[in-house]
């Protein structure tokens, strides 16, 4: 099992490489993110819920991307957040972050627990935005309210799981 993993993690730094959609620097940097907030004391969960935050982020960034130079291809729209979810899960359980039996909660391991609870509020969150906006005109009720909305349930998320992984 762990060759299957570690084969598709290889395969995904050529397939990362040739797509510049996500490059080896980046994928090492989150890993030292991750480092730095571990020794920083913040727990697995808090992390894991900005970096869901982030892959929805970045799928939605590269689907409009596309959408804008009119690039359509069949089931795009689960092909990249896959191809992100990939690319930063597999290296990160090649490198023993994720997968410890002791860095669990909910008998789930604290970084995809995060991952997965971030991922799912943001993108309620973003499908949230669009339907105020429609329903305003096209447009925001506030200044910043695009950004305000998800920043804002995701460090509304982290307090959350500071006190229940206290």
């Amino acid at each position: 099992m762990r060759k299957i993993f570690l084969y598709l993690a290889g395969l995904s730094v050529f397939i990362t490489a040739s797509a510049q959609a996500q490059c080896q620097v980046c994928t090492v940097a989150a890993i030292g993110g991750i480092g730095l907030a571990r020794w920083l004391k913040i727990d697995d969960t808090i992390t894991g819920l900005w970096i869901g935050g982030l892959l929805v982020s970045v799928s939605l960034w590269t689907l409009n991307w596309l959408r804008s130079k009119k690039w359509n291809f069949g089931q795009d729209k689960i092909i990249i957040p896959v191809f992100y979810y990939l690319t930063t899960i597999i290296p990160l359980y090649s490198y023993k972050i994720i997968g410890h039996p002791y860095n669990t909660f909910w008998n789930m391991d604290k970084l995809v627990l995060g991952v997965l609870v971030g991922s799912i509020f943001f993108w309620a969150i973003t499908l949230k935005y669009e339907d105020i906006k429609r329903k305003n005109n096209n447009h925001a009720q506030f200044p910043f309210q695009k950004v305000v909305l998800p920043v804002g349930i995701l460090s509304l998320l982290s307090v959350i799981f500071y006190f229940l992984t206290r």
